[in-house]
């Protein structure tokens, strides 16, 4: 491990955070590369890995991450894994009297897992010849009888290129899991049921008061272990569920984190589904409060607090979901929906993540968290609509009228161009020009044209839109690689790097599937966040919930500490608002639009 990383411990908290995250971290073990004759590549990637070994002595290469979730939400995972596995216990069985076994079928697994047992197992898959790749993967470390090697699964499943089509076969989140967890990244919550209608973390209560006895005495364990191991321990990115119960764990686990390790940067990401298939109005009352609640606390105790989710907006009645110009997702896929935040995070997390030019997450989080505004808003181009053989210029002067991206946080961007502050980044531009290449003497089509370094073109345009705002930004060549299972909802428009073909494909030719995609993203904090976090405060006080939804508040909290997060809220929404001077209104003036 470089003696300059700064690691990043990450937490993922509920099945949705979960989803996102296996995606994500499936789209790192895409980019992991350990041939010596490559050069470093630009992320590094040590900053979320870590390096172990196995009991046989084989070296593996494992997230630092702790992943909770609910019972029965693993079907075929092992909680424990699979890397460290000491064998079945072989000690004779020293009854004598009769013998009655009941065994349960373990769940069938979909084809791309059994793919992966045959490469674990080192059994050669018929439809591909393999030859040697410098690309190795975490995901076969430590394979059965060590008698798969480190680079086997990356090389392996790049080249079967098999049109995995899980959407009808993904039930959880490791159904589509391509890599090794460590024994102590997977923590169960065994008082609630991921399915079924009985014991169902449905409450912000519910998962306040999770964090004690066993379940904290687990996650303190756990990590313990991850930041001993750490030398320049940088902070935590947390996913979280925050339409369910895990929103009040999440809670209570920053307010942990914020106690044990001040000073280390917490970017907490609230994560929420388009849709959820046992919708109900109270569950849907539910989700509001859930997402009220979560956001207020969770942003207290973070360095900032992030939604994401594709809905149209976290109230009862929400508009479409975002659509993207080149993508085709369903958005009640679950498997569909993360897979396009897990791009745009992968995008949305470089900063930190880089082998030169990293930025620690403090800074990143005190760039946009200024004046107590903790909440953020992303937004992202999925993907960035990049002509083949093209340059940026070319590329943002076709956005004249309104930037490339939609909203990631349900937070529609304001119309008069004022932010207080906004990071950009751009991921994947690998093999375009960044710059105008016109012959000398030739007039710039637009001013964009006539700049000489990438840099300034994406920051000339984005302060066409925000002329006054503080702006932050950074270029990454490497893009985001696509490999299986990553769902191939992609327009035929694009290549098969992600860019925009001169000639759409005619109907009915085969269409070559999308490895990689450039993606262009934006973090924000501005006024359009003050009318945001005052929809939500206008959802919860619209009613009574003491009359109308009395169960919710049966394991907390009090009515007087609702109530406070509720003022607390409003006050929140208080700091985004200014005028065009920048001034801050009077409570007067707020006290009218609330």
């Amino acid at each position: 491990m470089s003696v300059h990383c700064r690691e990043v411990i990450t937490l993922q908290l509920g099945h949705y955070s979960n989803f996102v995250g296996t995606h994500w971290w499936n789209l790192q073990d895409a980019s992991l590369s350990y041939d010596p004759e490559s050069p470093p590549g630009e992320i590094q990637s040590d900053v979320v890995f870590r390096e172990g070994q196995t009991l046989g002595g084989h070296v593996t290469y494992t997230p630092r991450l702790i992943a909770m979730d609910l019972k029965g939400s693993l079907r075929t995972l092992r909680q424990e894994g699979s890397l460290y596995d000491a064998g079945k216990d072989t000690a004779a069985v020293t009854w004598d009297g009769s013998l009655l076994m009941h065994k349960e079928s373990p769940p069938a697994k979909n084809s791309f897992l059994e793919d992966l047992d045959k490469l674990d197992k080192g059994e050669i898959l018929a439809e591909v010849d393999f030859s040697s790749s410098p690309q190795r993967s975490a995901a076969a470390a430590g394979g059965a009888g060590g008698s798969v090697s480190v680079e086997s699964v990356n090389s392996r499943l790049a080249r079967v290129q098999k049109g995995y089509r899980l959407e009808g076969s993904v039930k959880v989140w490791s159904d589509f899991l391509r890599i090794h967890l460590h024994p102590r990244t997977i923590s169960v919550i065994h008082q609630y049921n991921h399915d079924g209608e009985a014991h169902r973390l449905e409450a912000f209560g519910q998962g306040e008061s999770l964090l004690q006895g066993s379940v904290l005495e687990e996650l303190e364990d756990k990590l313990h272990f991850f930041v001993e191991e750490c030398d320049y321990l940088q902070g935590f990115q947390v996913f979280c569920d925050l339409a369910d119960g895990f929103s009040g764990l999440g809670s209570k686990v920053t307010e942990m984190l914020q106690d044990s390790y001040g000073g280390r940067g917490i970017l907490t990401w609230g994560l929420v589904p388009v849709s959820r298939p046992d919708s109900t109005p109270v569950k849907d009352l539910y989700h509001l409060l859930n997402c009220t609640l979560g956001t207020v606390h969770m942003a207290n105790h973070s360095s900032f607090f992030c939604p994401l989710t594709l809905r149209g907006g976290l109230g009862r009645r929400p508009s479409p979901p975002t659509t993207f110009s080149h993508l085709s997702y369903d958005p009640s896929l679950w498997y569909h929906s993360s897979s396009a935040l897990a791009l745009a995070l992968d995008a949305l997390t470089v900063p930190y993540r880089l082998r030169n030019n990293s930025v620690p997450m403090w800074q990143v989080a005190d760039t946009l968290a200024v004046s107590g505004r903790k909440v953020v808003a992303a937004y992202g181009a999925v993907p960035f609509p990049m002509m083949h053989g093209g340059s940026l210029p070319d590329a943002l002067s076709a956005c004249s009228d309104a930037p490339p991206w939609k909203p990631l946080s349900a937070c529609p961007e304001a119309a008069d161009g004022r932010c207080y502050g906004q990071w950009a980044t751009l991921k994947g531009f690998e093999g375009q020009k960044l710059i105008s290449s016109l012959a000398p003497g030739t007039k710039p089509p637009t001013p964009l044209h006539s700049l000489h370094s990438g840099e300034d073109v994406l920051a000339s345009y984005v302060a066409s839109f925000y002329p006054s705002a503080p702006l932050a930004l950074q270029l990454v060549a490497t893009p985001s690689k696509l490999t299986p299972p990553f769902p191939q909802i992609f327009s035929p428009a694009l290549d098969a790097q992600g860019f925009l073909q001169s000639q759409t494909p005619p109907a009915g030719s085969p269409v070559p599937p999308v490895s990689s995609v450039p993606v262009l993203t934006s973090l924000q904090s501005g006024p359009a966040l003050g009318s945001w976090l005052s929809e939500l405060h206008r959802g919860a006080v619209a009613f009574d919930i003491r009359r109308v939804a009395p169960s919710f508040l049966s394991q907390g909290p009090e009515l007087a500490d609702y109530q406070e997060a509720l003022e607390q809220l409003r006050l929140q929404a208080r700091c985004y608002r200014d005028d065009s001077a920048g001034v801050m209104r009077s409570s007067s003036e707020d006290e009218e639009d609330d």
